[in-house]
């Protein structure tokens, strides 16, 4: 009967991780299918290299996706510029300060932010950031690239705080204890050894924030202004990749050169945050043999 139940476990969980595998090899396959239609009608170097993105345009519609991974890129850059020192300082701190209840109670608030729906966000974002952004620095509207970015820089915090936190209190209490007995104080042993010691776990913590942020739609879509523009400054309206096949895709007609197009957009983008996730996850595992944890 042992036997039994373990064989059932074992076939239980194979299954479960052939479905997972199987829903992201069929998205793959999809957006391959699909995406790889448009350049039978788009020339290649044209959409990855063309500056408007224009596809309604009378007699020419226009697909060059450049805008919007500008868009995409600028805002991402700019929440890891807000979340990258804040969350590591936050991680720093939970790992070394804080004890026992307190850190415990500090983590759960990085979670329940962490599941905190983005509309919501992006509601606040649009109701409070958006005019407080106008009148700090005397725009004529708070929706665009610096809006984005600031939400998407709130929204990659509990990713980066608790992947860091993770790295930090896997490095061994030996080497906090040498430092101590060379002299140095608590801090010192932190920020000096302790925080070089699990870099590779802070810097795929840092790509996950980054695959986190390019990879938010609603949010984004409702402060950043929805210009298919390259921006110039950061009080320029942006639009990204996911918001604009957020916007587009339920109106296109099935079957059309705009149809496909978005799907390219789509393929462009799984290959991107898939590669991300890849290379921060092979540095993490890296990380845990190498403290063999």
């Amino acid at each position: 009967m042992r036997l039994f139940k373990e064989r059932a476990v074992k076939l239980l969980l194979f299954g479960c991780a052939f479905l997972a595998a199987s829903v992201l090899i069929g998205i793959l396959a999809l957006l391959l299918l699909y995406g790889g239609r448009a350049f039978k009608e788009i020339n290649p170097l044209k959409f990855l290299l063309g500056t408007v993105w224009n596809p309604d345009a009378y007699g020419e519609p226009k697909y060059g996706m450049v805008p919007l991974a500008v868009g995409s890129l600028f805002t991402t850059i700019l929440a890891l510029a807000i979340a990258a020192p804040t969350g590591i300082a936050s991680a720093l701190f939970i790992s070394e300060r804080l004890k026992g209840r307190v850190r415990t109670f500090v983590r759960t608030l990085i979670e329940i932010l962490a599941g905190f729906p983005s509309v919501v966000i992006g509601f606040f974002g649009l109701t409070v950031i958006s005019p407080l952004i106008a009148r700090i620095f005397n725009v004529y509207s708070g929706l665009n690239l610096l809006n984005g970015g600031v939400l998407l820089g709130v929204m990659a915090l509990p990713t980066i705080i608790s992947i860091s936190e993770d790295a930090l209190r896997a490095v061994p209490m030996s080497y906090r204890e040498a430092a101590l007995a060379l002299g140095a104080d608590e801090w010192l042993a932190s920020v000096k050894v302790v925080l070089p010691a699990a870099r590779p776990g802070i810097i795929a913590a840092l790509m996950l924030g980054f695959g986190r942020a390019i990879g938010e739609t609603m949010a984004v879509l409702m402060v950043s202004g929805n210009a298919p523009i390259i921006p110039l400054s950061p009080f320029d309206p942006v639009r990204t990749i996911t918001s604009t096949i957020a916007i587009e895709l339920g109106e296109v007609p099935f079957g059309t050169t705009h149809f496909y197009a978005l799907f390219a957009l789509g393929l462009l983008l799984f290959i991107i945050a898939l590669t991300i996730n890849l290379i921060a996850e092979s540095m993490l595992k890296r990380e845990r043999m190498r403290f063999q944890i």
